[in-house]
């Protein structure tokens, strides 16, 4: 069906820009689920390992799922160090190394490590107060 003042010329445009995109949207679905399913499978399975080691109050063992994760950049796990750092559970507490969990994070866009980062400028826990 043509708009009211489309031309058939322009309804044709329209119908092939849609299936492209929809073409591509489902190339990029593909894709992701692909990489997902290859390399992040190991990535998810860790992670959910310390969700249930921590939901068990076993901080130790979700540290030491964690630890490599967020060292290679996974932002969720980047900001449960910084919560674990922040609260001292199963390390020291130190707002310091909080702070350097939780911005790692922020910096991916990690929308509860900006919170959390953004509260600790605000109390000045880890760094200088800023408000």
């Amino acid at each position: 069906m043509l708009l009211v003042g489309e031309s058939m010329l322009q309804s044709r445009t329209l119908r092939i820009k849609k299936f492209d995109m929809k073409q591509l949207l489902r190339i990029l679905a593909l894709s992701v689920s692909f990489l997902m399913a290859s390399g992040g499978a190991g990535y998810s399975q860790n992670f959910q390992k310390g969700l249930e080691a921590a939901d068990k109050g076993d901080f130790a063992a979700a540290l030491r799922e964690w630890q490599p994760l967020a060292e290679q950049g996974n932002a969720s796990a980047q900001y449960n160090l910084g919560a674990m750092y922040y609260n001292g559970q199963g390390v020291p507490q130190n707002y310091q190394e909080a702070v350097k969990w939780f911005r790692k994070a922020a910096e991916q866009g990690f929308a509860e490590a900006q919170f959390s980062l953004g509260l600790r400028y605000f109390d000045g826990q880890g760094v200088t107060q800023n408000y």
